[in-house]
């Protein structure tokens, strides 16, 4: 296991100790990481991999923690939280952002070089790492159409690129998830557009998500995959499952996709909330949802 006094030789580093992931996590639960460490560079990145391997230190790493659902027992070994490798730049008609910069901020960037393409993600809680890991996608866009290559690291700290092409894209899937790589940034071609025409596209998209989804409360964003043929909102709603709460979490009842901490709940009752929705739905319907959402810790 990695000691305090050896990561206190690596540059560029914050590290926290017995830290709770419920601070960091958009579902606002999560317990204790053994260790959980910022690198501000890729070299810090790759310097703490190479060294948790050698100490043979378990590694989670985590992007910007939307589409997750961390236990209340927390992660034993290190944690790394990406957020501070955020760098974007912007040449001709290519973005290249670094795996923790925010979808968001990606979007928004893209709209003032009147560069068109990534408007479907303007809304989603997420960071570039994490949405090319999932090949996280809305209304009707996905991170596969507008990805070029992306630069990855492997478990020995190794760097190479993996190209569009190679990543083994499917419906919130990639070779990354498959390959247990971590993204470190990703170069995405858009095309040429009119930043007017551009923001009210983002604008417009924006106040659909809004006005559809309880973003007023912590939640972990859509739960379920969506079911072949069918909306896995649609099929929570028919089986009258709205407003269903088990501890502090409950089915949003303005949105039945979305399962929303609304009194100090915990990983246990989102886990036993899902597992309820399941079974539900598959009495209901006889389909059986799959969880979108990472669940990872320990109870």
């Amino acid at each position: 296991m990695l000691k305090q006094n050896e990561l206190e030789n690596i540059s560029h580093l914050i590290v926290k100790y017995n830290e709770p992931l419920s601070h960091y996590t958009y579902t606002k639960v999560g317990g204790p990481a053994d260790i959980l460490a910022f690198p501000e560079t890729t070299e810090a990145l790759t310097e703490l991999s190479v060294l948790a391997q050698a100490t043979n230190t378990p590694v989670t790493v985590l992007g910007n923690a939307s589409n997750l659902i961390v236990r209340d027992g927390g992660i034993r070994g290190l944690v790394i939280l990406l957020e501070k490798l955020d760098q974007v730049n912007v040449a001709g008609y290519t973005i290249e952002a670094q795996a923790g910069a925010k979808l968001k901020a990606v979007t928004q960037i893209a709209q003032e070089h009147a560069l068109t393409g990534f408007e479907f993600a303007c809304g989603i809680p997420g960071s570039i790492g994490g949405a090319v890991f999932m090949n996280a996608g809305a209304y009707g866009g996905e991170i596969s159409q507008v990805l070029v290559s992306c630069k990855v690291m492997n478990e020995s700290g190794e760097l190479f690129v993996i190209t569009a092409d190679e990543m083994r894209f499917g419906y919130r899937h990639s070779v990354i998830r498959d390959e247990n790589l971590v993204v470190i940034s990703a170069k995405f071609e858009l095309t040429p557009g009119d930043p007017e025409q551009i923001q009210n596209e983002m604008n417009r998209l924006n106040f659909l998500r809004e006005s559809k989804q309880p973003l007023e409360y912590p939640s972990c964003g859509s739960v379920f995959k969506r079911p072949e043929g069918h909306f896995a909102g649609q099929l929570i709603q028919e089986a009258q499952l709205q407003g269903t709460r088990i501890g502090g979490v409950e089915v949003s009842k303005k949105h039945a996709g979305f399962m929303v901490n609304v009194d100090h709940g915990t990983a246990t009752d989102y886990e036993a909330l899902i597992a309820h929705v399941i079974q539900r739905v598959e009495e209901n319907a006889g389909l059986t949802l799959e969880p979108e959402v990472r669940i990872i810790g320990e109870k």
